[in-house]
């Protein structure tokens, strides 16, 4: 603990410098937004070119830009919204020019797994953030907060006892997300939450929800299912397709929104519950809505992905030291930091067993968030004098 520092420095507000709009032309925050995306298109070029159909860099960046789909909305908006939408939206009902088989692999197959990458890595990265800034604990993440817990608890529930509901596991597992905050919520209450009850009852609850799936694993008897939800609760973006995308796509673009429209609040929640108070803030209203948009971009995620490890919890350190602690520009860099890092660890997922074994075979993308979280937070504990309270 360090005696309610604030995390923009001793007793001071974060503030944004030239004018309301000043921060967006930041310095800082450009290079990062700037070094974020080569990364995701790296990263991306990297993902696109490995696979059964083996295609050079440049024949993968050339097919990734294949005026026939860049310049043809029909091809776009079939891919994004489906086939159906997109004859709704076009009026337009005959067969659809014909792409080369290059360019069918990287947009059909592989172009949406960089894309589930990079979404997962902007929901996770802003829940984090906001969570942390809720709670005033920089520890804090979805994984500390049970929501994870609670959608791996309705994941295996759903695999071992009710199988037959297996189609709807991303919407079973963000409806898990959301309960479980919703009973870490009702622990904290007493006349209201404090930051210390809500991290206290999401370590409760986590524990007894990760007992529960534990003893879950005991009930089943098909070594499918175990793998199954190995996969799910370990987070892993093997298989994902626009399907993914369009279902995660709408809910990040409210959480982003609303998350941006929040940064005001959650600057003030910073300075401490009597600061905000004085400033006319209704402090259980605001954390509470504002803890419902880190749960929804965390169950947009985990319902496309599964439980990704870490992200939620380094995104926002990472950015913080990079750009400073105003949320408004936290939330803009963990909407870039977020997908390079997400993207770059699904990389090493995808082809880090490859290198290091020569098999053909992938680790979940959570088991490598992990590997690199964990030296990250030592790096920190070594670097940073005081580590918890923000």
């Amino acid at each position: 603990m360090n005696g309610g520092r604030s995390v923009a420095g001793e007793g001071a507000a974060p503030r944004a410098s030239g004018g309301r709009l000043g921060w967006l032309f930041d310095p800082k925050l450009a290079a990062v937004a700037l070094a974020s995306v080569a990364v995701v298109v790296a990263g991306g070029l990297v993902q696109v070119s490995f696979g059964a159909y083996s295609m050079t860099v440049g024949e993968a960046w050339r097919a990734a830009l294949d005026p026939a789909v860049l310049l043809d909305p029909r091809w776009l908006l079939q891919f994004v919204v489906g086939e159906g939408l997109m004859r709704s939206i076009t009026g337009f009902q005959g067969e659809l020019p014909e792409l080369a088989h290059g360019t069918l692999i990287v947009w059909n197959i592989r172009l949406p797994r960089v894309f589930v990458a990079a979404i997962v890595g902007m929901n996770l990265g802003i829940s984090g953030a906001i969570f942390q800034a809720v709670t005033r604990n920089e520890l804090a993440s979805p994984f500390i907060l049970g929501v994870s817990s609670g959608a791996g608890l309705m994941i295996l529930l759903t695999l071992v006892m009710f199988g037959g509901l297996a189609a709807f596991l991303p919407l079973i597992a963000a409806l898990g997300g959301a309960v479980a905050f919703l009973i870490v919520y009702a622990i904290a209450w007493k006349n209201g939450t404090s930051p210390v009850r809500l991290v206290l009852a999401g370590v409760i609850v986590g524990t007894v929800f990760n007992s529960l799936q534990t003893g879950l694993f005991f009930f089943a008897d098909d070594i499918g299912v175990v793998q199954s939800a190995i996969q799910w609760t370990t987070g892993s973006l093997t298989g994902t397709d626009w399907e993914q995308v369009r279902m995660a796509l709408p809910w990040t673009a409210v959480a982003v929104v609303l998350s941006l429209a929040g940064s005001r609040q959650l600057n003030l929640l910073l300075l401490g519950e009597q600061t905000a108070k004085s400033l006319g803030m209704s402090i259980e209203k605001v954390r509470f809505a504002l803890s419902g948009v880190a749960v929804l971009a965390a169950a947009a995620s985990i319902a496309v992905a599964g439980i990704v490890s870490f992200v939620g919890l380094i995104v926002p350190h990472m950015v913080r030291n990079l750009v400073g602690s105003d949320y408004k520009r936290v939330i803009v860099g963990c909407l870039f930091v977020g997908p390079a890092l997400m993207v770059a660890a699904d990389v090493g997922a995808r082809l880090g067993m490859g290198v290091l074994t020569g098999a053909d075979a992938q680790v979940p993308v959570g088991i490598v968030t992990g590997l690199i979280g964990g030296p990250y937070f030592l790096y920190l504990m070594r670097k940073q004098q005081h580590m918890g309270e923000l």
